[in-house]
């Protein structure tokens, strides 16, 4: 087993209609307004962006995001990651009941040096941490969609 590769997968159901919320998402730079552990975003051009991510370990994540689909019709956003994680990340958005289901999808490789040292005892708690963030993500899209 590679300790250091890691697939996620959750799942949120929204009461919104599946194209505000795939607007929402496709808006990565307002992502630190309404998901707390989404520190910082910063477009380097309309591809690609830089982002650092912190959630209840002491170590904040830093990537490089670069757009490899961005399909309004099907509502899917995927990106390439570089940086102390290796790998990609895929919204969907799908209408469910009277709102939206949104799938996350993601599969990476730990490069960080600090992190790959603890990938055996680290690793439920690299988990954890993943799932706490994927929560409030959830929660603060929630309110977002709520406001506006």
């Amino acid at each position: 087993m590679d300790w250091n590769h890691y697939r996620f997968r959750t799942v949120w159901d929204l009461p919104a209609p599946p194209g505000a919320v795939y607007t929402a998402l496709e808006q990565a730079e307002d992502y630190p307004r309404w998901w707390p552990q989404v520190r910082e975003i910063a477009r380097v051009d309309d591809a690609t962006a830089t982002a650092r991510f912190r959630s209840v370990l002491p170590y904040d994540l830093v990537l490089t995001l670069r757009q490899k689909r961005h399909d309004p019709a099907a509502r899917v956003l995927e990106a390439a990651l570089s940086g102390d994680l290796e790998g990609w990340a895929r919204w969907t958005v799908t209408p469910h009941g009277g709102g939206s289901r949104v799938v996350y999808e993601q599969e990476v490789h730990v490069r960080a040096a600090p992190l790959r040292r603890l990938a055996v005892p680290g690793r439920p708690f690299f988990r954890a941490n993943h799932a706490l963030m994927m929560r409030a993500g959830r929660r603060g899209l929630a309110a977002r969609l709520r406001a506006v």
